[in-house]
């Protein structure tokens, strides 16, 4: 039997793309290759990502370099590249008279669906998003949440190979944030479309991406794995209760630490942040609960997170720091 190599080919490549404005460079020398599966676009207000988008789709001309979608030129073929490729703005862009089915099925047709097989499509896509009750609604009645479902169905309704979700979580509420990541997900996971979903906000594209693609002032920061970036770090949370014997546990727990050579830094919440030196700290930390009387909660190791990218930038130190919360970059 014959062993077959899988050749994963690109979905998005650039090189050296270049987008300049008289007063501003929206892009500059970007190069990424993005593979299949679903792919985070990260940055702050400027960073370029609107000004990708609208180049990948063949809407506005790069000043240098090149960029290509599922292997067309953005500059010269523009138009195939839009029949194979499903796009959700972040802007309100939907007539407020007009139903959800009426839209979408007008948006399957403009996109070379016979009218039949656009209706049919159409009712599949409101079904998955789950907006099929409400499909013959005017849709200025929506909520934002089943606005920005209409604004994800007309993006699949002609079942594109790649998808472009920009800021798809915008205005929603933590449940509704949570159901769209979970129809992200399965965008790809059920009928393998790919997906370059741009955020600011980073726990987001740690819990939806596959790839996390990081650009600041139109220049790549980092292009690698979700697994790579948040993989362990050295770092050791302990979470412990308190006793009778001893009503600050955490307090108790540090000094008894100290006494076996680990030194322990006390933290809001009755817990201890130290370094794991070696296998042997979870023990230690294990022993003294016990020997203590107290009650571990939980005992959990650190991991990175994409906004350290921008606390720190590709290759500074860790003095370095820009304006970026744990949870987001600021807009």
């Amino acid at each position: 039997m014959v062993a077959t190599t899988v050749v994963l080919v690109s979905v998005i490549q650039t090189n050296g793309l270049t987008k300049r404005y008289p007063r501003v460079t929206a892009l500059d020398g970007l190069t990424i290759d993005i593979q299949p599966g679903v792919t985070g676009l990260v940055g702050s207000n400027g960073a370029g990502k609107s000004t990708l988008i609208k180049i990948l789709l063949g809407l506005a001309p790069a000043t240098e370099g090149t960029a290509a979608v599922l292997g067309l030129d953005s500059a010269a073929d523009g138009a195939a590249i839009r029949a194979q490729v499903g796009y959700m703005p972040e802007h309100d862009c939907l007539p407020p008279d007009v139903s959800a089915t009426e839209f979408v099925v007008h948006m399957a047709a403009m996109s070379g669906l016979p009218r039949t097989a656009a209706r049919e499509r159409t009712a599949d896509t409101l079904r998955h998003v789950g907006l099929y009750e409400e499909r013959y609604r005017p849709m200025g009645g929506y909520s934002t949440g089943m606005k920005q479902r209409v604004k994800l169905a007309q993006a699949l309704v002609h079942d594109p190979k790649l998808v472009l979700l920009d800021e798809p979580t915008n205005g929603l509420d933590p449940v509704g944030r949570d159901e769209m990541l979970g129809l992200i997900r399965r965008v790809h996971s059920d009928f393998g479309i790919s997906v370059l979903v741009t955020s600011h906000l980073l726990r987001e594209l740690e819990r939806t991406s596959d790839h996390i693609v990081v650009i600041d002032g139109g220049k790549l920061l980092r292009s690698q794995t979700t697994a790579s970036f948040v993989e362990a770090t050295a770092a050791l949370a302990v979470e412990v209760t308190d006793s009778d014997a001893h009503p600050d546990g955490a307090a108790a727990l540090r000094s008894a630490l100290a006494a076996s050579g680990i030194e322990a830094v006390t933290a809001p919440g009755r817990q201890l942040h130290l370094e794991i030196t070696d296998d042997g700290v979870y023990d230690k930390v294990r022993d003294a609960v016990v020997e203590l009387g107290l009650g571990l909660v939980r005992m959990e190791r650190g991991r990175h997170e994409i906004a350290e990218v921008f606390r720190r930038g590709p290759d500074a130190g860790a003095d370095q720091t820009a304006e970026v919360t744990s949870a987001e970059v600021k807009r």
